[in-house]
C-alpha cells in the first residue's frame, strides 16, 4: 500500500505538477451535506476497517450534522487511477490520507491545501500533535499541507525465550552484532531473522538506517548518492543475511512483511526487524504471546562498532500517515472539522485499539508510553528521522526497492553477484538524479 502511494507520487509530479483551480468535490454546496475522504484499504483487517468507517461517519453526522463517504483503494492502478482523475477534473475526495514520505511529492504538485495559522487553530493547534510527527508535514513550519493521523515508528521484535536460552542478556545496538547473535539463534530448524525480501515496502528503509548511520543521508543537496560505498555496504548486509550469512529462511525471497511477521509468531525466527506497533496485534494471538518484545533496531552501521563521527544514530524513519486537504474541495472547513475530530485523543485512541497504530496525538501519545510494552516505539518515534523534504523522493525510494526487486532471482539462487548489484545501483543512481532534477 505504501508503494503503490509512491507510484501515484511520482506519477503526479509528472502528470499534474501545478496547482489546480477550485472547481468543485462531489458534495453539494446547498444540499446535505457528505465529506468524501480515500484512504487505502486495510486488506489485514477489512472487516474492522468497515466498522471504523461506519462509526466515523455516525459520529460526524452527530456533531456537524454531515456524513462521511469513504472511499478505498486497493492497487497502484485503483490510486492512481482516482488521484489522477479528481486532481485533473477538480472533483474527488475532499481528504486524503498519504503515506508520510509521500507528503514531499504531494506538496510539490501545490495540490493540497497549505495550512494557515487559522486552519491549525481549527484542529486543535499545532501543539495537539508530538512534535516529531510534524517533522515531514511540510519543508518548514510555514509551508505544511500533511496534518499527522498516524505514527508509524519502526522497531524490532524478538523472541525473549530463544534469546535467554542462548545465553543471550539483550539485542545488539549494531548491525555487526546482531548478525552474530542471529547466528548463534540459527538451529534446530530456527532462523536467527525474518525478513520479506519480497515485500514493496520494507526493503528501502534497511538500507536508507543503515546509509544514515554510516553518514550518508542517500540525498544531500539536491544530489543522489545511491552507489557511495556505505549504500554498496548497506545492500551487501541486508542481502547477505540470506545468501552468505544464511540466519533468514531461503523461502523469505518471496515473503512480504506479513509473511515475515507469521514465520517470527509461530516461533520460527528470533528476531524480525522492522515492525511497528501494528504487530502487537497479530503477535498477542500468536505462539509467542507472551514471549517476545521490543527493542531498538541497531543504531551503529555494518562493519562498525560505534556510530561514526557526524553520522545520525536513527531508529526509524519518520513513518505514518499524513492527512491533506484538496485545494478543489468547497468543504474545506468541514474538512477541518473531520480532521480535528480524528485527531482527537478520543478518536485516535479507537484508532489505535482497532488498527495497532500509534497515536500523532500527544495527550494520548504520553498516556500510552506508561505501557511498557509500548515505550519502545515511543522511544524510537523521538529517534526517528525523516527523509529528505524533495518532490523527487518517492522516485528515489522506488528506485531503492527496485534494486532488490530486480535481485529476488539471484536471492532465490542463493548468490548476489557484485557486478550485478554494482550496475542495478548505478542505474538507480541515475534514476534517482533524474527524479531530483525534475522535482527542482
Amino acid at each position: 500500500m505504501r508503494v503503490l502511494r509512491t507510484i501515484v507520487a511520482a506519477t503526479l509530479v509528472a502528470t499534474v505538477g501545478v496547482p489546480l483551480s477550485a472547481c468543485g468535490s462531489d458534495s453539494a454546496a446547498d444540499g446535505p451535506k457528505t465529506i468524501n475522504m480515500l484512504v487505502g484499504a486495510n486488506a489485514i483487517y477489512s472487516t474492522e476497517q468497515q466498522k471504523w468507517f461506519a462509526d466515523v461517519s455516525a459520529k460526524f453526522e452527530k456533531l456537524a450534522g454531515a456524513k462521511v463517504n469513504f472511499e478505498t483503494f486497493a492497487s497502484p492502478t485503483d490510486e492512481l487511477t482516482k488521484i489522477q482523475t479528481s486532481m485533473l477534473s477538480g472533483q474527488g475526495p475532499d481528504i486524503y490520507s498519504l503515506g508520510t514520505t509521500f507528503t514531499p511529492t504531494a506538496y510539490s504538485t501545490g495540490a493540497f491545501v497549505n495550512l494557515t495559522a487559522d486552519d491549525w487553530n481549527k484542529i486543535g493547534g499545532r501543539d495537539r500533535f508530538l512534535p516529531a510527527t510534524l517533522g515531514i508535514s511540510g519543508p518548514d513550519a510555514e509551508h505544511e499541507v500533511g496534518i499527522p493521523f498516524a505514527s508509524r515508528p519502526f522497531v524490532m521484535a524478538y523472541n525473549k525465550e530463544l534469546l535467554a536460552a542462548a545465553g543471550i542478556d539483550k539485542p545488539a545496538d549494531s548491525w555487526d552484532g546482531l548478525l552474530q547473535q542471529a547466528k548463534k539463534l540459527t538451529k534446530d530448524g530456527r532462523y536467527g531473522m525474518a525478513v520479506g525480501y519480497g515485500d514493496t515496502f520494507d526493503p528501502w528503509k534497511f538500507v536508507w538506517a543503515m546509509s544514515l548511520q554510516a553518514g550518508n543521508p542517500l540525498v544531500e543537496d539536491g544530489k543522489a548518492r545511491l552507489t557511495d560505498p556505505t549504500t554498496v555496504k548497506a545492500y551487501q548486509t541486508y542481502l547477505g543475511w540470506l545468501t552468505t550469512d544464511k540466519v533468514v529462511d531461503p523461502a523469505a525471497t518471496g515473503w512480504k512483511n506479513a509473511q515475515a511477521l507469521a514465520a517470527f509468531g509461530a516461533g520460527k525466527a528470533a528476531f524480525m526487524p522492522m515492525v511497528s506497533a501494528t504487530s502487537r496485534v497479530n503477535l498477542d494471538k500468536s505462539a509467542v504471546a507472551g514471549k517476545y518484545g521490543y527493542a531498538l533496531m541497531p543504531t551503529i552501521p555494518p562493519g562498525a562498532t560505534s556510530l561514526p563521527a557526524g553520522a545520525v544514530g536513527a531508529t526509524s524513519i519518520l513513518s505514518g500517515d499524513n492527512l491533506v486537504i484538496a485545494k478543489y474541495s468547497k468543504n474545506k472547513d468541514l474538512a477541518l472539522r473531520l480532521v480535528n475530530m480524528l485527531t482527537s485523543a478520543e478518536s485516535q485512541e479507537a484508532y489505535y485499539k482497532t488498527f495497532g497504530e500509534m497515536p500523532t496525538n500527544a495527550e494520548l501519545a504520553n498516556k500510552l508510553a506508561t505501557d511498557p510494552a509500548l515505550s519502545t516505539f515511543v522511544e524510537s518515534s523521538s529517534k526517528a528521522h525523516g527523509t529528505p523534504f524533495n518532490g523527487g523522493w518517492s522516485k528515489v525510494q522506488l528506485a531503492l526497492v527496485n534494486v532488490v526487486v530486480q535481485l529476488v532471482p539471484d536471492l532465490a539462487a542463493g548468490k548476489v553477484d557484485a557486478k550485478k548489484l554494482d550496475a542495478l545501483l548505478a542505474k538507480a543512481q541515475s534514476d534517482a538524479q533524474a527524479a531530483l532534477d525534475k522535482a527542482k
